[in-house]
C-alpha cells in the first residue's frame, strides 16, 4: 500500500472520529464539527486525486507484459 493512501485513510478516519465525538458528547464546541468535516473533505480530495492519477496504471502494466 502506498504511503499516500495510508495518509488519506488516516485523514478520513481522524475526521470521522472527530465528528463522531462531537456528535456523541454534549457541550462540545461547534468548531470540532467544522474541523472534522474539513479533515474528511481534505482526505477525500487527496484520495480522489490519487485515484485519478493512477487509474490507467493497470493498462500500462498489461501493455508491457505483451
Amino acid at each position: 500500500m502506498n504511503n499516500s493512501q495510508v495518509l488519506n485513510t488516516v485523514l478520513i478516519m481522524a475526521g470521522g472520529a472527530l465528528l463522531l465525538y462531537s456528535i456523541s458528547v454534549e457541550d462540545v464546541s461547534p468548531y470540532f464539527k467544522i474541523i472534522g468535516l474539513i479533515i474528511i473533505m481534505f482526505g477525500l480530495y487527496r484520495a480522489t486525486n490519487f485515484w485519478v492519477a493512477t487509474k490507467d496504471d493497470h493498462q500500462n502494466e498489461n501493455e508491457n507484459q505483451e
